[in-house]
């Protein structure tokens, strides 16, 4: 599906890593035994490389929270200046490990992604922070898909990840061998259904531009491609929009098949939408007709296989 592992940045405690701030840890079973099989990870904790030791006093993000300060609970101590001294080196490593996706431990001051408490001067907390080190990983890598390890418990959101960390790669491996024309229309043509499952309006955007291809020089287009490619895909892909991608699918051989094939196959379309079946069900039929009528476009789409099948993300959505 790529050309080379998925390297995928990871707080170390969803590893089994005990480096929380009370010596524990928050192994993840999912990310470690499951997708961990697919993933190269690259362990972070900028806590740890702070040199705040394990285990340490508990902290908490006070005041602005768009420019918060890292504090320890009981005795006060300021880290915010030592976090922000680390997170400057280490994405600057991490930008030469050619990362295709991040999971952040949630609720944490340093990784949490959204909704972590923030105090203001009165000690009365709300849910508006953002971790120190994610909120600077996040503007300094805004293609990069990221997510908070307590979020992947949504299968939703769960597939939706993962099929971006994947789709996030394709498009690195595009860049990397150095990206023409051609190879951009070709990369649009392929992922045009995983497009319109998520945001019409960016597939719409995404087609017009490359429309207009020969009005850019190739590295522009696909850097311009990228930013919205990875945009469209962080729009969430509902029932309603899958059951209209599988019956534009349908539409490409219908009258190929015998009306009885046609009645099975709009049948299970229905009962997707209806809820009654997983998306897995009309995806397996529609693949067995494509495979059988060879019908070579939609067989290139990625929207059929936009991550392994082992990793059942599509039997729970």
């Amino acid at each position: 599906m790529t050309t080379v592992p998925l390297r995928l940045g990871i707080s170390r405690c969803l590893l089994g890593d005990q480096v929380r701030f009370d010596g524990g840890h928050k192994r993840d079973h999912f990310l470690t035994d499951v997708f961990g099989r697919y993933v190269q990870w690259v362990r972070v904790c900028p806590e740890v490389e702070a040199g705040l030791g394990t285990p340490r006093e508990a902290m908490r993000l006070v005041g602005d929270p768009d420019r918060p300060r890292l504090i320890t609970i009981k005795s006060g101590r300021d880290h915010t200046d030592a976090l922000h001294r680390i997170t400057v080196d280490r994405l600057d490593s991490l930008k030469s490990s050619d990362l295709s996706g991040y999971v952040f431990k949630k609720d944490s001051p340093s990784c949490g992604v959204e909704r972590v408490r923030i105090y203001n001067r009165y000690g009365m907390p709300s849910r508006s922070g953002v971790g120190l080190f994610a909120r600077a990983f996040i503007e300094r890598f805004p293609l990069i898909p990221v997510e908070e390890e307590g979020r992947l418990y949504d299968p939703a959101l769960r597939e939706n990840f993962i099929e971006r960390v994947f789709s996030f790669r394709r498009y690195q491996d595009l860049l990397e061998k150095g990206p023409t024309r051609q190879a951009v229309v070709h990369f649009h043509t392929i992922h045009k259904y995983l497009l319109l499952a998520h945001s019409q309006p960016h597939y719409q955007a995404l087609g017009r531009l490359v429309g207009r291809a020969n009005h850019y020089r190739p590295k522009e287009l696909a850097m311009k491609y990228g930013e919205l490619f990875m945009k469209a895909l962080a729009v969430k892909a509902t029932v309603r929009k899958h059951v209209n991608v599988l019956e534009h699918i349908f539409g490409f051989f219908k009258n190929q098949l015998e009306d009885e094939e046609k009645a099975e196959l709009l049948g299970v379309i229905e009962d997707y939408h209806r809820g009654l079946t997983p998306l897995i069900v009309p995806l397996t039929l529609i693949k067995q007709y494509v495979r059988k009528l060879e019908v070579e476009y939609i067989h290139n789409q990625v929207y059929l296989n936009p991550h392994p099948k082992e990793l059942m993300l599509r039997n729970h959505v």
